[in-house]
């Protein structure tokens, strides 16, 4: 079997990597967000909070 009676299909993909900026920066804001809500809960309660136990 030589190379001229093979019928090869060879299929070819390419790969590109997404590097979509804006999707980085707004899941860095979300959880940004998510920080300052929780410290400003976790304030709320340390200085409101905790007091009333005293």
């Amino acid at each position: 079997m030589s190379y001229r009676d093979r019928d090869v299909d060879i299929e070819e993909r390419r790969v590109e990597e997404k590097n979509d900026s804006s999707l980085v920066a707004s899941t860095f804001i979300k959880y940004a967000a998510y920080l300052v809500i929780f410290f400003g809960i976790l304030y709320f309660i340390v200085r409101y909070v905790f007091p009333w136990f005293r």
